[in-house]
């Protein structure tokens, strides 16, 4: 009986060729006419993306091996300790966990965009009893079983453009994802080296703290032996508590940023176990890359470009709303209701081929095309604004580096003379060749020497995370 059904549908539906020849004709015309181009990169700017470190006015092009940009995550921060956290961190983390499931709900949009082209089909059972209410009567029992299937042709490509905006969205939303896996990384590398450069500073103000108790020490056995008087050995007490107050601060911020860390981790904020801040070893020679590599690099970039696609195919569907829309239905019912009772029922077969041309939507339709393609112009201006940005943000990691860099050598200049300047004046006030003041100032410029060569270290090192980031984060 199925095979039969079968047979009876596909010869009705046979009938409709002439219109579907016909309407096969006209999407071949139409395609000529651009209904189904696919997507292709237009031309943008990115001429002169990285500005040169050290001249205002050249164009920096960096093509030292291997490339800095294509470089795995593990081989930028090779600390055993900071991989572990950054591993704990790409599964742990809330955020990425969410981008990874706006990736599996736009996987199932698009099979649903895919699965446009199949027929649709239904089935409504129907029953009904009923009696006139008089002696005698006899009770009538009609039932159907319908099953009816539509089919929409893409002829003018609106099924075809909604697939491959589909397409594009998913693309975009991974895109997201690994933008948020790179901050994930970025962060915790970052967060790690301050823990270590707050470790160091930690210990210097240890190192300092000896040498002014020290130094209070021997002004008090000066004053008892009167070589010197109180106000001397007040300033030198003072100046070791202040240094006790940084010890203070420098320990609340350890806390703090161990537990901005442990919350990037997933987990309640605890004590982070590091390694040493001058043990790291991190790429020193790098290379940025042309402006087509930062395209493909940079999810961010990639996103605004699969956006400026996704604006594309809207176009496409807009503009096919213009012509006719083709839908064949098909109905099979097995009923009895054939304008008499009939027990047992019969098949009922029909195949109806439609085709519905807008002439006046109230200017819906011609509205919609002018929208879609003004967003389209605004996905341009995003996606050309997203690489002028990413490369100010490589020009600009870049100059934080080398800047850091020689900063931190001029620092370390600093420190050895001052080192010897401390040692110099607290020989000479032994000898009453200098005064306390100048004991007391020659220690603190120390201490801050040294904290800001630290401090000048740390950004060197988060310019290498930024500059990570700034290249769209590896190969990962």
């Amino acid at each position: 009986m199925k095979v039969k059904l079968l047979k009876r549908i596909y010869n009705s539906i046979a009938n409709l060729k002439p219109l579907l020849w016909g309407g096969v004709g006209v999407g071949l015309l139409l395609s000529s006419c651009g209904l189904y181009e696919k997507y292709e990169r237009p031309e943008v700017n990115t001429t002169g993306l990285y500005r040169d470190t050290v001249s205002d006015v050249d164009t920096l092009l960096l093509n030292t091996d291997p490339n800095f940009g294509q470089m795995p995550w593990r081989e930028v921060f090779t600390d055993p300790k900071l991989q572990s956290l950054i591993e704990m961190a790409l599964e742990n983390n809330a955020d990425l966990a969410n981008a990874a499931l706006n990736v599996k709900m736009m996987e199932d949009m698009l099979k649903v965009a895919k699965l446009a082209y199949l027929p649709g089909v239904a089935i409504a059972p129907q029953g009904t009893i009923s009696r006139v209410m008089t002696d005698g009567a006899s009770t009538s029992k009609t039932y159907q079983l319908p099953i009816s299937a539509s089919w929409n042709i893409d002829l003018f490509g609106n099924i075809l453009a909604t697939k491959r905006s589909a397409q594009a969205q998913l693309l975009m939303t991974k895109d997201y994802q690994v933008a948020v896996q790179t901050q994930i990384i970025s962060g915790v590398a970052n967060l790690y080296y301050t823990l270590m450069m707050l470790d160091e500073q930690q210990a210097i103000v240890t190192d300092m703290e000896s040498l002014v108790k020290e130094t209070w020490d021997m002004m008090k056995l000066q004053m008892e032996l009167g070589r010197a008087r109180s106000t001397s050995v007040q300033s030198a007490e003072a100046s070791y508590y202040q240094i006790q107050g940084q010890a203070v601060d420098i320990k609340r911020q350890i806390r703090e940023t161990e537990n901005a860390l442990s919350l990037l981790l997933g987990e309640a904020g605890h004590r982070i176990d590091r390694g040493q801040f001058y043990n790291q070893s991190l790429p020193s020679k790098f290379s940025a890359g042309v402006g087509i590599e930062l395209l493909t690099n940079r999810a961010d970039v990639h996103a605004a470009e699969m956006q400026l696609a996704q604006c594309f195919y809207d176009v496409e569907s807009a503009r096919s709303k213009f012509y006719p829309n083709i839908t064949i239905t098909g109905n099979a019912a097995f009923t009895n209701n054939l304008g008499a009772v009939v027990n047992p029922g019969k098949w009922l077969l029909s195949a109806i081929g439609s085709l519905t041309q807008p002439i006046f939507q109230h200017g819906q339709i011609v509205a919609g095309l002018r929208v879609a393609k003004a967003k389209q112009e605004q996905a341009f201006n995003t996606w050309q604004n997203t690489i002028l940005k990413a490369g100010n943000e490589v020009s600009n990691a870049l100059l934080t580096y080398n800047s850091s860099e020689e900063r931190s050598q001029l620092d370390q200049k600093q420190v050895d003379v001052l080192t010897k300047n401390v040692e110099d004046t607290r020989q000479l006030y032994t000898s009453k060749g200098s005064s306390y003041l100048e004991v007391l100032s020659a220690q603190s410029n120390l201490l801050n020497a040294r904290i800001t060569k630290v401090s000048d270290d740390l950004k060197k090192m988060q310019a290498v995370v930024s500059l990570y980031q700034a290249l769209g984060g590896g190969s990962h």
